[in-house]
């Protein structure tokens, strides 16, 4: 694995055949464990089974000033003997300006829809491969496996324990089985977030490596270092694990590591959270906290911030009356202003859940929207030309049209 990530970032640094092409396995943008590892094992066992000249490189999808952030992922690379510098991140490679000389492929891990900022390198999707609700539809040049199990790592260990198992080792299984353990909650059925084939791939890779750190110990070392955000800042915080949702709002949604009752009473917290949405052009934050209780149950506590009301009550409104699934939210008291904090009794809602909940709010906004936003009101009902709006223009009337409307009303009148 080591000599693999040194040959990509070597040939990254020289890139100065400008013929090269280059496929890029990409995770989403929060770069969670998932992601970073789904995208390492997956282009890695490109580079083994695809007959492509093309150099095949995994790409993290942040900054490399970022990666601290990501504590989880820190310690997982630590307990697997990769130094962080092996890896490449989205500064470090300029996919924009590959795609415009037409010596881009892309394959998406972890999501299957690019975020607005970067549709100009939809062209390039080759594949994906994720465990979020499906948003893209398969084609001919592009295949899509999606299943809603608990781990995309889950899908890229089947991929390669069925097409190339020899290829594993133990340092790639560890890396595969640690997201496993970490995003499946330790396999507990209560978390609801193992499905069937999550347990089958992580009972495969103990078969095929009983030197594998004990499922629970390991869960907890993760959790431990997953929940470290001792001396990170609000916005550290935010950044940690977040996702950007657009439309005619700009949302964030990030998971906060700490109860939401310790979050709430960080010093000048409104002004950091105004400036946070100032600085990354935020309409709105929704802050999804977790914690724990001492039987290891998840507690979920729910927040949304916006100097705008009207977009507050609006998103809180419709997360209230979610239904698909149900958040059962409890408002809870808020020291300030402009949050709106709750209570989630739907502990197993997790922000892969939530998502789509919000997604659907702006869709539904943005077409209230576009009915508001209709610069000519529609047609009346007693036009003479009956659902022919004239947005585009006044439709052209024949004098036959005339002839044959008021043939109609006569007879609908009874010639009175």
């Amino acid at each position: 694995m080591e000599e693999f990530l040194l040959s990509c970032r070597r040939a990254v640094q020289a890139n100065t055949d400008q013929g090269r092409q280059f496929h890029v396995v990409m995770g989403n943008e929060a770069c969670d464990m998932d992601s970073m590892v789904s995208a390492v094992a997956y282009a890695y066992f490109l580079s083994k089974t695809a007959q492509s000249d093309a150099l095949t490189v995994p790409v993290l999808n942040i900054a490399r000033s970022d990666l601290p952030l990501r504590s989880d992922n820190m310690f997982l690379l630590q307990q697997s003997g990769l130094s962080p510098d092996l890896l490449l991140f989205r500064d470090q490679l300029d996919l924009k300006a590959l795609q415009r000389s037409s010596r881009l492929q892309l394959t998406l891990v972890d999501h299957n829809v690019l975020p607005s900022s970067d549709s100009d390198l939809e062209g390039a999707v080759v594949e994906v491969i994720d465990h979020h609700l499906q948003e893209r539809e398969p084609t001919s040049s592009c295949p899509v496996t999606i299943e809603m199990v608990g781990s995309c790592a889950t899908l890229v260990t089947e991929h390669i324990l069925q097409k190339a198992p020899q290829i594993l080792d133990q340092q790639l299984a560890q890396l595969l089985y640690a997201t496993l353990v970490l995003d499946c909650v330790n396999m507990a059925p209560s978390a609801g977030k193992v499905t069937p084939k999550d347990s089958l791939y992580a009972a495969a890779l103990e078969t095929r490596f009983p030197d594998l750190p004990p499922r629970g110990a390991l869960f907890q070392a993760l959790q431990n270092a997953k929940f470290n955000v001792s001396g990170l800042n609000t916005e550290q915080m935010l950044l940690k694990d977040m996702k950007v949702v657009s439309g005619s709002l700009n949302l964030a949604v990030s998971v906060l590591y700490i109860t939401l009752e310790e979050f709430l009473q960080r010093a000048a917290l409104e002004a950091e959270l105004s400036e946070f949405c100032e600085k990354h052009g935020f309409n709105l934050l929704l802050l999804m906290t977790i914690s724990f209780t001492e039987s290891k149950e998840p507690i979920r506590e729910l927040a949304v911030f916006s100097l705008s009301t009207t977009c507050r009550e609006q998103v809180s409104l419709y997360l209230e009356q979610a239904r698909n699934p149900p958040l059962n939210l409890c408002p809870i008291s808020s020291p300030h202003t402009h949050i709106t904090a709750y209570h989630q009794g739907n502990a197993l809602a997790s922000r892969k859940k939530v998502l789509p909940i919000v997604k659907d709010f702006l869709m539904e906004r943005d077409g209230d929207m576009d009915d508001d936003e209709s610069q000519v009101p529609p047609t009346p009902m007693n036009s003479l030309v009956d659902g022919c709006p004239l947005d585009d223009g006044l439709p052209h009337i024949s004098a036959q049209d005339l002839e044959e409307k008021f043939s109609k009303i006569e007879a609908d009148s009874g010639g009175k």
